[in-house]
């Protein structure tokens, strides 16, 4: 590869996790490592790659409620074929079991011992990439795909080291279950409103990623469960959101699709943005990297 190309995208998966509190709804943020080599110390949601071991929509069949057909129509877009939405449907569910303790498959005929023995095993060190297709289809687990909602399809500015062709699930939490961080890949979870997240981050208590601070502007507009529920129903991943990333000698800032300069090459000027960081919630087009911590700023 040139040393001038962009790395290449690599397929990925995220899951936001919500649930009701206090009639209405909290979203599970989990800290990266400071020693991981992507969004190192900042929240994000659960996620992480499409590995090979996801991929066999033939192989995964069984073990999995929803039969090819309804796959696409549920979690597909035209952009998809049946196995690119399987693959990275599973690598949803993989991902949020080993980051965050969380099993999103079939419950009947289960007892809590089965979930604590999946949930403690993700736990050991030097697991095979296989270990999760292996236990699932060993043990007999049946996968919630119904249960994966679609949210939005994101693409890693150009200019960043790593880059991901990202799809974002809502999944609401499954009862009587616990979030808890590996402790490896993450250090730290945290069940919070969208609003407060947002705040926090400005706060510098939940420092948040650039799509993350997006997700939660977008989702705080919800005011209960219900509301978001009904939204999703009719929801599908629209086009893919590809922000640019631009350099800046006061800190790097983040330009989003619908910004008015995205689709140019000019710079921006950042010497008032700390003059101009919206209010947590503000609806906005720039995110500012201000010593480390993305801000969203006005135009």
């Amino acid at each position: 590869m040139d040393k001038n190309s962009p790395p290449p995208l690599r397929q990925a998966s995220t899951v936001i996790l919500v649930r009701e509190k206090n009639n209405a709804f909290e979203v599970y943020l989990l800290k990266r490592s400071n020693q991981s080599g992507f969004m190192n110390g900042l929240y994000v949601f659960p996620g992480g790659v499409v590995d090979l071991e996801d991929k066999g929509i033939k192989s995964w069949a069984p073990y999995v409620d929803l039969n090819p057909d309804e796959i696409g129509q549920e979690l597909g877009g035209t952009a998809f074929s049946d196995e690119d939405v399987l693959s990275f449907s599973v690598a949803a569910i993989r991902e949020t079991l080993e980051e965050a303790g969380v099993l999103i498959a079939l419950m009947e005929g289960r007892t809590k011992t089965d979930l604590d023995h999946i949930c403690t095993f993700r736990l050991n060190t030097d697991l095979p990439k296989s270990w999760f297709k292996t236990k699932i289809m060993e043990e007999n687990w049946i996968l919630s795909l119904s249960s994966l909602g679609r949210w939005s399809h994101w693409i890693t500015p150009v200019l960043m080291k790593k880059r991901y062709d990202t799809r974002f699930f809502i999944v609401f939490m499954p009862q009587g279950q616990t979030c808890i961080p590996d402790d490896m890949e993450t250090k730290h979870g945290v069940w919070l409103p969208p609003q407060k997240a947002l705040e926090k981050n400005l706060e510098l208590s939940v420092p948040l990623s650039p799509p993350t601070i997006v997700t939660l502007t977008e989702l705080s507009v919800y005011k209960t469960l219900d509301d978001l529920r009904q939204a999703l129903q009719t929801r599908t991943w629209g086009d893919p959101l590809a922000p640019r990333l631009v350099p800046s000698p006061n800190g790097p800032v983040i330009l989003e699709p619908w910004d008015p300069l995205w689709a140019s090459d000019c710079g921006v000027d950042t010497s008032d943005f700390s003059k101009k960081i919206l209010p947590p919630g503000t609806w906005f087009s720039r995110i500012w990297c201000d010593t480390g911590v993305w801000k969203p700023v006005g135009l």
